[in-house]
């Protein structure tokens, strides 16, 4: 069985060295179970090294995924038709893999023939996903610290106040809107480094001074500044 189109972009896209997809095929007349050389290679061996089984291949499957495989194995064994599952394995050097294996159970006068597949690794993939999720998190996260430390800045050298008391004032009109320091943060950098007068930055700013119950009405929010 020669892998489906999609794969095989899938594999070469990756590169031989992050993807491994491999086919397999199950002749259930005689219980011979073949692999492809990837295959081989994903369990962690090397043609030659083993016979490859249904109980070898169950053998690997996680011992948590081992039974869900098993049902929908034998439901397609028994009904005949495609078949897909996303489980783990463990190779023969105890390192885990995350598969998706599918496949179609051929029958013939309503008794199985043989089972054709092809299963791909997609351990790298969830890897660079989880990385560049992480990456992009740490960059957000820098992002609004960036911003955040221009408007203590702001606030700093309007009011000749200290950091954190800059920091402070943020934080209570936070508390006192249900507006979110960062977004506070933004409206005053925009207004910084807005072509508009320079008393709309004031207006804000005296706004972050008045006390709580002043706070419903914002300049920021009448002068067109987003305050979320």
């Amino acid at each position: 069985m020669s892998l489906p189109k999609t794969v095989r972009a899938y594999s070469s896209a990756l590169g031989p060295t992050d993807c491994v997809a491999g086919t397999f095929y199950y002749d259930a007349v005689s219980g011979r179970l073949e692999w492809s050389d990837e295959l081989y290679t994903l369990h962690g061996y090397r043609r030659g090294d083993i016979v490859p089984s249904v109980e070898l291949l169950y053998a690997h499957k996680h011992p948590d995924d081992r039974e869900r495989c098993h049902d929908i194995f034998m439901a397609a064994c028994e009904a005949g038709g495609f078949f897909c599952s996303y489980h783990r394995i463990i190779d023969a050097r105890m390192r885990e893999h995350r598969v998706l294996t599918a496949g179609e159970a051929l029958m013939e006068d309503g008794s199985l023939r043989a089972v054709e597949g092809f299963i791909v690794d997609l351990t790298s993939t969830l890897h660079w996903e989880t990385e560049k999720a992480a990456r992009e998190a740490v960059a957000g996260a820098l992002g609004t610290r960036s911003t955040i430390e221009q408007a203590k800045g702001i606030l700093m050298g309007i009011l000749r106040i200290g950091s954190e008391a800059a920091f402070d004032l943020m934080a209570k009109y936070s508390q006192d809107t249900n507006i979110k320091v960062a977004s506070t943060a933004a409206d005053l950098v925009r207004l910084a480094n807005s072509p508009q007068p320079a008393a709309l930055l004031d207006a804000f700013v005296q706004e972050l001074r008045r006390p709580s119950e002043s706070h419903a009405d914002s300049p920021a929010e009448k002068d067109g500044v987003p305050s979320c």
